[in-house]
């Protein structure tokens, strides 16, 4: 594993961040989307031009999170949280990570944990806690997919 951090140097257009989702996407990966007044239903269908404006998503998988969040009309900026290595298209962030994988623990529907909608039958679901090297303080905590 080689962590990486990074936010995109300049905010993306909508085409631009389409792209890169679909770059960094594999078998599989999951969607969440948040708009103000709902949540994505299904976390398996990749977001489309018509989703959009939304106030910010992510995108998991095995190797990376990608988060997005509205900076304003139709650009956005960018977080990688990453095992795959550095990206050049982003600043890093920090030093030097290392990188703990836990299961994520559901709890029943009636518990508010999580938005309604999770997809409780994702077995495979857990998460990354990205730690700062030299102060050992998780900075970031990523959905991912167990191998």
């Amino acid at each position: 594993m080689n962590p990486f951090v990074g936010v995109s140097k300049e905010s993306l257009s909508l085409p631009k961040l389409l792209k890169l989702i679909a770059k960094l996407a594999t078998q599989p990966s999951y969607y969440f989307l948040r708009w103000t007044h709902k949540v994505s239903k299904d976390w398996e269908i990749a977001p489309i031009e018509t989703d959009f404006p939304m106030i910010e998503g992510q995108m998991f998988n095995q190797n990376f999170e990608l988060r997005w969040k509205l900076k304003c009309k139709d650009s956005y900026e960018v977080l990688l949280l990453s095992v795959a290595g550095e990206y050049p298209d982003f600043a890093k962030v920090g030093e030097e990570w290392q990188t703990q994988d836990r299961d994520a623990h559901l709890y029943s529907s009636t518990e508010t944990r999580f938005p309604k909608g999770f997809p409780s039958k994702k077995l495979d679901i857990a998460q990354r806690y990205f730690i700062d090297k030299q102060t050992a303080t998780v900075h970031f905590v990523a959905l991912t997919v167990k191998k």
